[in-house]
This record gives structure tokens, sequence and C-alpha cells, in this order.
């Protein structure tokens, strides 16, 4: 493999000519330039472009650590970030996790080592607080309570709690929830919400009636055939993701139940098969959250101190409610 000082001698400059040429330096002449380019092209020089990066500091590239690509949520939010990325060449690594904390370590571990100069978490296991040992800037796609990291969400218990207030408004008072894990923040606050909302039309909070691990197509179909067999039913559906919403309606509809008028659904996302299925749900504007994530983590990459930023959503009624 040729080198600089390979490169130096065809062309018939100094080591520190070629230097300047590979690295854009202003000082060279035209003549000179050519000579050291036409010398690289026939001796087939290539940069270690790592070794560059690593030499100046950073990797060029930033992680996404998420935990699966399959759901519309997740890949809503990288079509974001991956436009704002492109924007300003920058590279994406991707670490899926399935919501393992040992590869959410990994990813951490990563950003230690300098392979990349920011780490986005779409959705994680570990705490807050088990990031915070970590040297180098994370942004966080939810709300944060620990401060020393940037994070973007929208309020998610007031949006939650206007889509309780919307349903109840319509005549509804036995709603059921779905979630994808209780345990996580996200997943809190919206059960706080709805407890709050339950007790201001004094309804009892039923444990039953809040299912977690709803997070696909088929998690909704199979719910609703948990919901068809219930004798006490709930007169309506407040799903956390479209995807439990669209597979409940469609199986709804595949047996014979009328929708609204069986049973109402509310979703949250807007994707694409809300819109065609015309259910009704609560935009949180994913691909926008990603592209402001990237945006807030390179300025956090540039030195400036962590951020929070909160957007806005906006509930869209179709026909299911």
């Amino acid at each position: 493999m040729a080198t600089i000082r390979d490169i130096a001698s065809a062309a018939g400059v100094s080591v520190t000519t070629v230097s300047r040429v590979l690295n854009d330096h202003p000082y060279v002449s035209e003549e000179k330039r050519t000579r050291v380019k036409k010398a690289m092209e026939s001796l087939g020089y290539t940069r270690n472009i790592h070794a560059v990066h690593l030499s100046k500091g950073f990797s060029n590239m930033i992680g996404v650590v998420l935990p699966s690509i399959n759901l519309p949520y997740f890949a809503d939010l990288i079509a974001g970030i991956a436009v704002a990325a492109e924007a300003s060449g920058i590279h994406l690594s991707l670490y899926q996790t399935d919501y393992q904390p040992e590869k959410e370590v990994f990813a951490l571990s990563q950003l230690q080592e300098r392979q990349v100069d920011g780490l986005i978490f779409c959705s994680k296991a570990i705490s807050d607080e088990e990031l915070l040992g970590t040297k180098g800037p994370i942004l966080l796609c939810q709300h944060a309570d620990t401060a020393g990291f940037s994070s973007i969400s929208i309020p998610h218990q007031e949006a939650f709690r206007h889509g309780m207030n919307y349903l109840i408004e319509k005549g509804h008072e036995k709603i059921a929830i779905c979630l994808a894990r209780k345990k996580v923040m996200n997943s809190q606050v919206r059960i706080a919400a709805y407890k709050e909302a339950l007790r201001d039309i004094g309804q009892p909070y039923r444990e039953d009636w809040v299912v977690e691990k709803a997070i696909t197509m088929l998690d909704g179909k199979a719910l609703f055939h948990k919901w068809k067999k219930r004798r006490d039913k709930p007169t309506a559906l407040f799903a956390a993701n479209d995807q439990v919403s669209a597979g409940f309606y469609l199986e709804a509809k595949a047996h014979g139940a009328r929708i609204p008028d069986d049973v109402a659904i509310l979703s949250i996302d807007n994707h694409e098969i809300s819109r065609l299925l015309g259910i009704s749900t609560i935009d949180i504007q994913t691909k926008e959250m990603g592209k402001q994530a990237f945006r807030m983590l390179e300025k956090s990459i540039s030195g400036q101190p962590p951020a929070r930023k909160v957007l806005q959503y906006r509930l869209i009624e179709r026909s299911t409610v």
C-alpha cells in the first residue's frame, strides 16, 4: 500500500505538502496540488478515513439505540434521524437491543471508546442513572428527569389525558388501555393520566383493563378475542400504538363487531395504517422528533450544554370513536 512518503517522492514535493493537500489546506499552489493528486491516483492511494477521524477526535458517526427496527414508530424515528444526518454528512450506526440491558451497555461502551460521537436512545431498558457515568453526548427520545443529557418528547401524560377526556365526552366510562411495557416512564405517566380520568368520573381503576405487552398487529388481533369473551366488556379501547389498534380493528370487522357501536378505538401514532383504516389517533410527530433529536445531539457534540424539548401533539378524529 502506498504511503504519504511514496506520494511525495512520485510528485516531487515534500511530505508536508502532501499532508496539506490531503487536508484541503489552502496554502498549496494548484500546480503542486495537481501533481499530488495525480501521484495518488497512479499509486492507488486510499486514505484510512477511520484513522483520520480518530486523529481529529471524532468518528463522523452517531449511534442510534432502539429495541426493534420492525415497529413503525421506531422506523419513523430512524427515518427522521437519517434525513437530518444525511444533510450533515454524518453516518449512523444502529444498535438493535430488544430491550436487553447488556446490549444497551454495549452501545454505551462504543461511545466511551469513541467509535461513535454520540448516542440517541429511541427507547431503553436501563435507568437514566445508569447513563450518568458515560462520557459523551447522549439524547433520549423521552422525558428525562435526570440532568446530564438532552431529551426530546411529547407531554405523554397531557396527551393521554386528552385522549381519555375525548372518549369520556363521547359517552365512554368503561375504557381499557393498551401499553407496551408498564414499567417504562412513558407508560407510567399514561397510567397516571388514566387513573386520574377514571377518578374524575367516579369509575374504579381495574388492573385487568390495563393490557401490557401490546405492541404488534397480532397482539391487537389476540386482544379482540379476549375482549369478545368478556362478560363485562369495555366500550372503548385506548391503545398506545396504531399497530395494536389496527389488529384489533381488522379482527373485529372480520367477526362482525360494529365499530364504534360495540367498541370504540382510539390510538397513538398517526401512522399510515391508521389513516387507511380510519382509526382515530393522536399524532405525535415521530419523524419530526427524529430530525430534531439528531440536531440536538449534533449541538451537544459541538460542545453546547444538554437541552430539552417538548413537541406538540394533536388528536385526529376519524371513524372509530
